[in-house]
């Protein structure tokens, strides 16, 4: 996986890494998770990255704009920060780490991508961005945590049968359709501007010599070649060759014109902006449907997508199931609320651990 420092800099050099005991008893919390905690100045850093990747920028008079961004942004922001402690919490509990081996490799590539051959470039990179290379390491570590808790966990459990392929080709049909399309040759006879108006003369004289040429291709003169030496469009060059076209994509007096011819078939002189243009159909094709096996990987894709997030959002649900998540900001939690929906209740604990319930009296 390549890691590119401009693109992700931004989003990870908010973490708040390295505060100390007394800064945390100061901080203000605003919810913890399984006894985890992320501070409201976490979060509003949080907020400000968001912000930034949707290039969303306010003046300091734009007060109610802001607040209405921030306000669209935070109902998922929330849920996603207490869903990735989670799933760090998961990764903690697995064991999961950073290897010195597996850091040294994503700096290296993040240092070619991004050409920074010498260590003082690399540094100042990163200072750039407010980081120091411990949060960096900090931050790829926690990408790594998640990424692999989300392999084990859930794309481990995501699988796509043949029958589930089949149904979502034919669910899908038009989507696996080429559609039909038509390669042309153009042939344009240009009318020489005039800047008194319409001339007629140069129009009729323009018009003469363009139904000669369409004369000459019809006796067995090669349409390509009177392309190449009389037309007077840039095509030209190519023998006035165009295409392949999406037919839906013609305009529809071209379409009908083309309905009724038949390959080798030239149209007669059309009037366009700039003079007379003949039309020659070089090849059509119809539309045809792709069969399964061509586009199996497409299919997969899609399917495992489609299941992939499906599964993540079970497993998601069942972490924040069994967390014990404390809220200490009702704005967040009504926030969080809106998207994940309200807590699912708790068994109660009974006293004694795995002690059974006493047996009821005999007679």
């Amino acid at each position: 996986m390549k890691f590119h420092l401009r693109a992700m800099l931004p989003a990870i050099a908010v973490l708040v890494i390295g505060v100390s005991a007394r800064a945390e008893i100061l901080e203000q919390i605003v919810v913890k998770v399984n006894g985890d905690i992320i501070t409201k100045t976490e979060f509003e850093q949080k907020q400000v990255a968001a912000l930034r990747q949707r290039n969303l920028q306010f003046s300091p008079d734009q007060t109610e704009e802001l607040k209405k961004a921030i306000a669209e942004i935070t109902p998922q922001l929330i849920v996603d920060a207490v869903d990735e402690l989670l799933l760090l919490q998961r990764g903690h509990e697995l064991n999961y780490k950073l290897s010195d081996e597996q850091y040294n490799s994503v700096v290296e590539q993040i240092r070619k991508d991004n050409k920074l051959e010498s260590d003082e470039a690399f540094h100042a990179a990163l200072k750039n961005e407010g980081m120091t290379e411990a949060d960096l390491r900090r931050s790829l570590e926690k990408q790594m945590i998640i990424s692999r808790v989300q392999g084990q966990e859930v794309m481990q459990k995501v699988g796509i049968t043949e029958e589930e392929a089949r149904k979502y080709h034919e669910e899908h049909i038009a989507e696996f359709t080429r559609p039909a399309q038509v390669t042309l040759r153009e042939l344009l006879v240009a009318i020489p501007s005039d800047p008194k108006g319409v001339n007629v003369g140069a129009e009729e004289e323009a018009k003469q010599k363009a139904e000669e040429i369409r004369k000459r291709a019809l006796a067995g003169e090669s349409f390509e070649k009177l392309a190449a030496d009389l037309s007077d469009a840039a095509s030209k060059a190519n023998g006035g060759l165009i295409g392949p076209l999406n037919t839906s994509e013609l305009s529809t007096a071209l379409q009908q014109v083309l309905a009724s011819m038949k390959p080798g078939d030239i149209t007669e002189p059309l009037r366009t902006a700039k003079g007379f243009q003949l039309i020659m159909l070089e090849s059509q094709t119809a539309p045809q449907v792709l069969k399964p096996e061509e586009v199996r990987d497409q299919i997969a894709e899609r399917l495992y997508e489609q299941k992939r997030r499906v599964e993540l959002k079970k497993y998601l649900a069942k972490l924040r199931s069994q967390a014990i998540i404390e809220w200490k900001n009702d704005e967040l939690r009504k926030a969080y609320e809106s998207v994940a929906g309200p807590p699912a209740p708790h068994a109660p604990e009974v006293p004694g651990g795995d002690a059974k319930p006493p047996a009821p009296p005999t007679n």
